[in-house]
Parts: C-alpha cells; sequence; structure tokens
C-alpha cells in the first residue's frame, strides 16, 4: 500500500510497558470494571458523537443514557447517544467471541448507529457520490465500494507487520477514506479502530473533542500524501492516556 510512518523504533515503547503493566494487575476486580466500562461509554459516546456534531454536552449525554430525555435536544441527538451505547455492547460481545474486522461486523455495528435514525441506509453501503466538507480528499465513487471493502478486510490481514497501534490507525483511516457509508463513517471507524486494540489486549482509544482539528487534518493529509505519522502519533498519545487511567484506578484500588 506504500504508507509512510516515520517514528523510531523505540516509539511505541513506554505504551507497551503500560499494557504488560495492566496485563500483570488482570484480571480486573467486579468493581474496578463497572467503574471503567461506565466511564468508558460516556465519554467515549460524547467525544465521538460530539466530534460529528451532536450538541449533547457530557453530562446531557450520561442522563440520555441513563433513559431521561433532554428538554431542546433532538430527538436525532437522543437516538445517537443511546445508539452508540448499544454499539459499544456489540463491540464488546465481538471482542468476548474473539469475532475479527470482517464487513458482516462493520455493517452490523453501521446498523446500531443509525437505528431509527435512518434506516434506509442503516448497514448499508452508499449508492450516491459523495464530497467531505473541509477535506481535500475526495471519497471514491460509490460503484467501487463493494471491491474497495473487500480490498480494505484482506489488506488489513496482511498488516500484521505493523505495530497494533499502527495497524489500528490505518484501518482507521483506510476506512474513512472509502468513506463506505452515507453518514456515520466516522463513529463506525473510531469503533472497529477499538475492536481491533481491544482484541490485541490494548483498551480503548477515546479521540477527545477538542482534539477535532488535529484529528481532522491529520486524517486528511494521510489521505492526500499517504503519510499516517501524525494520525498514528494522535492514537498512541489517546491510548496512553487511556492506560494510564485504568491501571492508576486499579492501583489505587488494591
Amino acid at each position: 500500500m506504500g504508507f509512510s510512518i516515520n517514528l523510531c523504533s523505540n516509539f511505541f515503547d513506554e505504551v507497551d510497558e503500560k499494557v504488560k503493566q495492566l496485563q500483570k494487575i488482570r484480571p480486573l476486580s467486579q468493581i474496578a470494571l463497572k467503574s471503567l466500562k461506565e466511564s468508558d461509554i460516556l465519554d467515549w459516546t460524547y467525544n465521538s458523537n460530539a466530534i460529528e456534531g451532536n450538541t449533547l454536552t457530557l453530562r446531557e449525554t450520561k442522563v440520555v443514557l441513563e433513559g431521561i430525555t433532554v428538554g431542546g435536544k433532538s430527538v436525532k441527538e437522543h437516538l445517537e447517544a443511546i445508539n452508540h451505547k448499544y454499539a459499544i455492547a456489540y463491540l464488546e460481545e465481538l471482542v468476548d467471541e474473539k469475532s475479527g474486522i470482517s464487513e458482516w461486523n462493520i455493517k452490523n455495528l453501521h446498523q446500531l448507529i443509525l437505528k431509527g435514525i435512518d434506516d434506509e441506509n442503516a448497514g448499508r453501503y452508499r449508492n450516491e457520490n459523495v464530497i467531505i466538507s473541509g477535506a481535500t480528499h475526495i471519497p471514491p465513487d460509490y460503484t467501487k465500494i463493494p471491491e474497495l471493502m473487500g480490498e480494505l478486510v484482506r489488506n488489513y490481514s496482511k498488516w500484521n507487520s505493523y505495530h497494533p497501534i499502527v495497524k489500528a490507525s490505518l484501518l482507521h483511516g483506510e476506512f474513512v477514506k472509502i468513506h463506505p457509508f452515507i453518514d456515520g463513517n466516522g463513529r463506525t471507524a473510531r469503533l472497529i479502530m477499538n475492536l481491533d486494540l481491544m482484541q490485541k489486549g490494548y483498551v480503548p482509544v477515546i479521540i477527545k473533542k477538542e482534539s477535532r482539528l488535529e484529528y481532522y487534518e491529520s486524517l486528511d493529509k494521510a489521505h492526500a500524501t499517504k503519510d499516517y505519522t501524525d494520525f498514528v502519533k494522535l492514537v498512541l498519545k489517546a491510548e496512553s492516556e487511556m492506560l494510564s487511567k485504568y491501571v492508576k484506578l486499579i492501583l489505587s484500588e488494591n
């Protein structure tokens, strides 16, 4: 594929050491596991939707996930929060079942993301061409999507020479480059990136709303030049922060 990733050989040493530290203190206690899971679902859902323009605050997202309606917010924004929670639950099932990256799993995740919002397109590849506002890259013609998605899944299985964080970053980036769905591509991309990471013993990456500009710029650079260096650095930083959070919470309970 000819990707460019300009990082020194020991660039991932610190994060890999944190993973080893986390593995040593696993399995986690039920209390720690419940606390981390609830925190992850809230932060992940809030930030992933906020990146895409959802106006629910973190606190509002919390109450929506608890089943409470927030006045002044659209039905669509409520559904985006609820749907994302269910998509994470499905992702966790895939991790437990050791079910890998496949077009079937990707479509199922996307179907959950758009359930009740756009049922006609939920879980279905787009049948029209699109332009991404503000991006240099123009997604491919819709007629090529089935072929490109099949190619992506096949190529993904051949990327084992890359560090797991690089592999997951490439999966996210190349998926978004194809832009296979009419809507919900970013949320789906972040889900499948984390599916890949979690199956390898890493913790889910949460791209913060505050990093939105850096996130989009690094992806656009990767799509225009095939240089994934900046995007990999962004993902690595997010993974490192999450690992530190996990280790700190668990050690504080022991």
